[in-house]
């Protein structure tokens, strides 16, 4: 195989198993003004206790990064929601008939799923206005995750995840 074919193999499989990611916020908030932040109360990730903690690690290491306080009265509170569901397969069965001149030909193909079937995990990232108790900034990220990645690839994805969730917050004008 050529070397500039496998470099394009390679860039499609990296870029097929990315992070996506939607975003939406209140116009209207002034997000300079908030400071502090904590984690909501009543917080249920939907995720297992060490997958939290590395997202929690992560949120906390970025937010203090960008100036933002760890605080038990905070401006805003951050909620995290998590689900995981099947990736569909792509397994299909094509019929295809065709011809030219006097000659008339048809084919099947097949395709058949290898490998254990990946997840789709998408988390929800809400931040509220405490004051206001209003949801001010939303953030739904989807990516691939497989059961068999080790813990370090596991706090690698979600280390990538909020650094690609987080890059547009606060929201620019």
């Amino acid at each position: 195989m050529k070397p500039h074919i496998v470099i394009i193999v390679l860039c499609f499989l990296v870029s097929s198993c990315g992070v996506q990611v939607a975003y939406d916020y209140d116009r209207n908030f002034d997000f300079s003004k908030a400071q502090t932040y904590n984690y909501f109360p009543a917080m249920n990730s939907g995720m297992n206790q060490l997958d939290e903690k590395r997202l929690l690690r992560s949120i906390d290491s970025l937010m203090h990064s960008r100036g933002y306080r760890s605080s038990e009265s905070p401006d805003l509170f951050i909620n995290i929601k998590s689900s995981n569901r099947p990736k569909p397969v792509n397994s299909a069965v094509g019929i295809g008939i065709g011809g030219t001149n006097r000659n008339i030909g048809g084919g099947v193909s097949v395709g058949i799923p290898i490998g254990q079937p990946d997840q789709y995990r998408q988390i929800i990232f809400d931040i509220i206005d405490v004051m206001n108790d209003e949801l001010i900034w939303q953030a739904v990220s989807q990516s691939t995750v497989s059961e068999s990645m080790t813990p370090k690839a596991k706090e690698a994805k979600i280390k990538s995840i909020v650094n690609k969730v987080f890059s547009k917050y606060p929201p620019r004008k």
